[in-house]
């Protein structure tokens, strides 16, 4: 099947309409973080990964460091629905301790509002501050979070 010079140009103008309304997702990599686009996909990576490779094996590679599930200030963390960490991409001293309390340095309890968020809605995005591994400063940090099961996988990017 032929394309006509009408079906061509409306191809065109769709392809650049999906591209302008991502560049906000985009602008967070001009510092060479990672983007949102970016968050949400290895999210669904690390759960598909997750279902059909099972529970220890998803953990273990979600926890393995330059894994295929670490990008640059992108890391996948999984929490079970209690607060404790399953699996944590950036820091596996993590992984078996309830953080459910944990506060940022504003005082948010962060991972309590993450399972409250979990509860209400298969996805989301949440706000905090966080370490950032690659400058080890404390940044606004946006996390993505897919509900699986009775855990939560999320990647986030800093701002």
């Amino acid at each position: 099947m032929q394309m006509t010079v009408v079906s061509k140009f409306a191809l065109k103008v769709g392809l650049l309409a999906g591209l302008v309304a991502s560049a906000p997702l985009m602008s967070y990599a001009a510092d060479g973080g990672a983007t949102e686009t970016e968050a949400i996909a290895m999210v669904k990576k690390g759960v598909a990964f997750i279902k059909t490779s099972g529970h220890e094996k998803g953990f273990a590679e979600i926890s393995t460091k330059g894994g295929q599930f670490s990008d640059r200030d992108l890391y996948l963390t999984v929490y079970g629905l209690d607060g404790t960490v399953r699996a944590h991409g950036a820091n596996t001293k993590m992984v078996g301790k309830n953080l459910i309390e944990l506060k940022d340095v504003d005082g948010k309890a962060f991972v309590k509002e993450r399972m409250e968020m979990a509860a209400a809605k298969p996805t989301f995005w949440q706000d905090y501050k966080f370490t950032n591994p690659e400058t080890k400063k404390i940044e606004p940090k946006r996390m993505y979070c897919e509900k699986l099961e009775d855990m939560v996988v999320c990647g986030g990017i800093y701002k």
